[in-house]
């Protein structure tokens, strides 16, 4: 295979077996590895034809010879990261690294073989996501900013976009301590060199395939987010730490995710969101108010969750969604200061799937509210759905209460005669039957059938 040398390659493809050496250190390779590494770094959407359709490169089927993978560590040539400009003083000239597994994939929403999402095929396209799907299949630079509740779908509506497009999605989770270095790149240390590594905001930007950047909870940045400013204009960015410009390709766009439309939370419930810069948000010109999902879109939603963890049952789906519906018209009232989203309604489903128990499910995803708040919520789940179990209150001990106090009855009329004949007595102002916490103690059975209930804050007569 000596007539195979690196030397003689393009740099287009030195780039893709720079990156795939990492995995063919013995100068082999499958098109599984090869398709791998295109997904990874996007240089080539499929495996090369210089390697795949040269004959004289297949070892068997499916296998592929690259010896210039090995001879990147045999030579001196290698290429050097920044070699336009002089690397500081204190960092010495190192081989470059294509990272896009690595540093990229390590800040864009965890391990997956590929920047492009995964389908899911669970999935209820709904709200805007014909809007988010027409923007990105125009190719043109269009920032949007996606805003509302948490858990209503705003990251899985674009991410799915991406994945039906077939769009590279760099996914970056922003906090308060997101910077420069975490968005266009900086220099990190790597087996002992410190080697300059693009952020996930430039790889999107060279990203050949049209890469979108999505820069999620981007209400919870401080002012280092401002480093964008450029990015979202377009134009490029300079990279000043190496003298690289960076043009954006073609497809390239911004989306942003948040729960408040980057003017801060005032009611407290997204602690930590901040004011953005007013320059910052102009340079979106589109803003998408997501609400939560109407109620026969999220019925269909809770059905495909429930079928992906082999449950059906299309009645408690119906009850969720009222029951969730009630909730959030309550909360848009002020009358309540939870809400229930439809992340929590899908977690629901999933634990009802594994404790086959709707109570129990309901119970586990409400018990991070307040005790009053929880109750609020389980007795309006029982109102909604008629055959929901009510848990039993417990039984009052009657001996440990006020021998004397009062004690009102749900006497019917046809009982009357029974009432009297118990001792009870008619109390024609407020209209009910009532006796004594003692009587009820020394015949609990004779009372037991009139719902007595805790004693009420009147004075007995008798």
């Amino acid at each position: 295979m000596s007539e195979f040398l690196y030397d003689d390659l393009s740099k287009r493809q030195r780039r893709f077996v720079d990156a795939l050496a990492s995995i063919c250190s013995n100068g082999e390779a499958t098109r599984n590895e090869l398709l791998e590494v295109c997904e990874r770094t996007g240089i080539y959407t499929v495996p090369p034809a210089w390697i795949v359709q040269d004959s004289r490169r297949k070892v068997s089927r499916g296998v592929y010879a690259i010896p210039e993978c090995v001879q990147i560590s045999q030579t001196d040539d290698a290429p050097v990261v920044a070699a336009s400009v002089a690397a500081p003083a204190t960092v010495a000239a190192v081989p470059a690294l294509d990272l896009a597994g690595s540093a990229v994939m390590g800040m864009t929403g965890g391990d997956r073989s590929s920047l492009i999402p995964a389908r899911v095929s669970t999935y209820v396209p709904w709200g805007h996501f014909s809007s988010i799907e027409k923007i990105l299949k125009a190719r043109i630079f269009y920032p949007i900013f996606v805003t509302g509740l948490s858990g209503n779908g705003k990251t899985t509506m674009i991410e799915q976009t991406c994945a039906k497009l077939k769009r590279p999605c760099y996914r970056v989770n922003i906090t308060k301590q997101t910077d420069e270095d975490d968005l266009l790149g900086g220099f990190r240390l790597i087996d002992g060199n410190t080697v300059w590594c693009d952020g996930p905001a430039v790889k999107a930007m060279e990203d050949d395939r049209g890469g979108v950047l999505l820069l999620d909870e981007i209400d919870l940045a401080s002012f280092n987010i401002m480093c964008l400013q450029p990015v979202l204009e377009g134009k490029g960015v300079y990279l000043k730490k190496i003298g690289r410009w960076v043009t954006p390709k073609p497809g390239f766009t911004v989306l942003a995710t948040a729960n408040t439309k980057g003017k801060g939370s005032d009611d407290g419930r997204f602690i930590g969101t901040n004011v953005l810069n007013e320059a910052f948000l102009d340079r979106f010109p589109v803003t998408l108010e997501q609400e939560y999902a109407g109620r026969a879109t999220e019925k269909k939603i809770l059905k495909k969750a429930m079928a992906a963890v082999n449950v059906d049952d299309s009645d408690f789906a119906e009850h969720l969604v009222k029951w969730a519906e009630i909730i959030r018209k309550s909360f848009a009232e002020g009358a309540v200061d939870e809400i229930i989203s439809t992340r929590r309604l899908v977690d629901i489903c999933k634990a009802y799937s594994i404790f086959d128990d709707k109570m129990t499910a309901i119970n586990m995803a409400i018990a991070r509210f307040d005790d009053d708040t929880k109750e609020g919520f389980l007795n309006l789940y029982t109102k909604v759905d008629g055959d929901a179990p009510v848990e039993a209150e417990a039984p009052v001990d009657w001996n440990a209460i006020d021998a004397d106090a009062r004690v009102d009855l749900a006497v019917p009329y046809d009982d009357k005669t029974d009432a009297k004949a118990a001792g009870c007595k008619w109390d024609g102002d407020r209209k009910v039957w009532y006796t004594t916490a003692a009587a009820i103690a020394s015949n609990p059975s004779v009372f037991e059938v009139w719902n007595p209930q805790a004693p009420a804050d009147i004075e007995c007569p008798f």
